[in-house]
């Protein structure tokens, strides 16, 4: 465990030392990110080997879903301008592979593992997830998922993921159990969808994963739903009927506002021989793809302030959710204790006095001088007598508390919320246990490991999101028109 724990700590300070390099604006990020470790680790919600700063990707992430053969590579290739990933109309990846930029000026492919092992990556400790869904296959990440560098200056300063066609039958659970995985971490979701078929009985996997759960997101801004490979219906000239049916089958389904594009890749498109024709089929391609490579250059700033959005939604999480739903258990747990330990004392004194006096006064006073202590008489016998009596009635009280326990931890159970999306599941449980000790006296009614001086540290960590806020506006915002020079001297 103490390696375990260490290792997490070296975890983090490399990823500062990467952030002192790349974007010190969030190093204050992964300094609060160790305050709540601290904070939740003594309260027994999280592992001390785990930690919120690894739960989240430090760098912007893009993803590119969708059907298989519906452009996703040839996308992704016309977008960095090097042919990195295989392209064909079958199926001709089914791996997850995360791009970034490359350290030398070659491209390079390593294994899952390389991605398992690095914080700074969006599947990291991802052969825990694995394993889940596909028992024994958890070890074996080289199956679901490669890593790729490549010089490409779209990679610089981000990540993107090319995924494998939700029709891949091989690993199913596992497919979609990842995809589900990187949606909550990306900053901008490219969902693809082929207008050679884009009725919904070809997108039954996209629709149930993509379309009908995002409508309940709250981030349904990052999602951009894109009908590729337009191209097609040059001959038949109908783009606007093939985009409207698409559009309409997206809506049966529950999604009806959204970011909808409609492009083919120039590089492998059907010739348009019209003139007339082929510029109003290339207008509206640029058009719809100078949108989104503006979206992808904006993901850096994104990211930052989703970063500190996740400290600021950690905080309120702790303050507003986790923390009162344990006082209220512990105060169920309280209240079950004292009248359950009041019920217990009267029934074992009743027995006991039952015992000694059922026969009168004299006789319970015989039996009372005759229970065992231990050679002693007189005041010494007595008082032997009654310290046994108190031992057992502490016993009694203390099977009361754990009966109490019981009862408050099946409250407790049914009456968790489920863990929001994307974020660090916390064992609430494990420290209910923790507060319910059989040292641990019943009327304190914090959790253990949270008082004042936490709930202190946690406000505090809140106000200073507002701060690093601020230092992101600095960069990224100027409302009053001036240059930075302009900006300092003025101050």
């Amino acid at each position: 465990m103490d390696h375990a724990i260490a290792e997490s700590h070296k975890r983090l300070d490399h990823l500062e030392a990467h952030l002192r390099r790349d974007n010190p604006t969030l190093l204050e990020a992964v300094r609060s990110f160790r305050t709540l470790d601290h904070i939740v680790q003594r309260m027994g919600l999280l592992p001390v080997d785990e930690s919120f700063a690894t739960q989240v990707p430090w760098y912007p992430l893009v993803s590119v879903l969708g059907t298989f053969s519906a452009g996703k590579s040839s996308f992704i290739n016309s977008l960095l301008g090097m042919p990195v990933q295989r392209t064909g109309n079958q199926a001709v990846d089914d791996k997850f592979t995360v791009l970034c930029s490359s350290a030398d000026d070659s491209p390079r492919t390593l294994p899952g593992a390389a991605l398992d092992a690095d914080p700074r990556f969006p599947f990291f400790r991802i052969s825990e997830q694995i394993e889940k869904v596909a028992p024994g296959e958890g070890q074996r990440a080289d199956l679901f998922l490669q890593l790729k560098t490549a010089p490409a200056d779209m990679l610089r300063g981000r990540i993107l993921i090319d995924s494998p066609g939700f029709d891949a039958d091989a690993q199913r659970s596992a497919i979609l159990r990842l995809t589900d995985h990187i949606i909550h971490l990306s900053d901008l979701v490219l969902v693809f969808f082929d207008a050679r078929h884009p009725e919904p009985g070809a997108m039954r996997d996209t629709l149930e994963h993509l379309v009908r759960q995002t409508r309940l997101r709250n981030d349904q801004d990052k999602f951009l739903f894109v009908l590729n490979q337009m191209d097609t219906t040059a001959r038949e000239d109908n783009p606007e009927e093939v985009f409207a049916a698409w559009q309409k089958g997206l809506a049966e389904n529950g999604l009806t506002t959204g970011r909808f594009y409609q492009i083919y890749n120039p590089d492998c498109a059907v010739p348009i021989e019209d003139p007339e024709q082929r510029r109003r089929y290339e207008a509206r391609r640029d058009h719809d793809l100078q949108e989104i490579h503006d979206r992808i250059h904006q993901v850096e700033v994104t990211r930052a302030y989703r970063i500190v959005d996740a400290v600021e939604s950690t905080c309120r999480r702790l303050l507003d959710d986790v923390v009162p739903t344990l006082r209220s258990a512990l105060e169920v747990w309280r209240k079950k204790t004292l009248l359950f330990s009041g019920l217990g004392a009267l029934l074992f004194t009743g027995i006991i006095l039952g015992l000694l006096f059922r026969d009168g006064v004299d006789s319970g006073t015989e039996r009372w001088n005759n229970l065992p202590a231990f050679g002693l008489t007189g005041l010494g016998a007595n008082l032997t007598r009654l310290g046994i009596f108190a031992i057992l009635l502490w016993l009694v009280h203390g099977r009361c508390r754990s009966l109490a326990r019981a009862v408050a931890a099946r409250r407790l159970a049914g009456g968790l919320a489920e863990t929001p999306e994307g974020s660090t599941k916390l064992d609430l449980m494990e420290a209910f246990k923790r507060s319910t000790g059989f040292w641990r006296q019943s009327f304190r009614p914090s959790p253990k490991g949270f008082g004042k001086f936490q709930e202190r540290q946690i406000r505090d960590l809140l106000a200073g999101t507002t701060t690093t806020i601020q230092s992101l506006n600095d960069r990224f915002a100027r409302p009053s028109g001036a240059s930075s020079d302009g900006d300092q001297n003025a101050s």
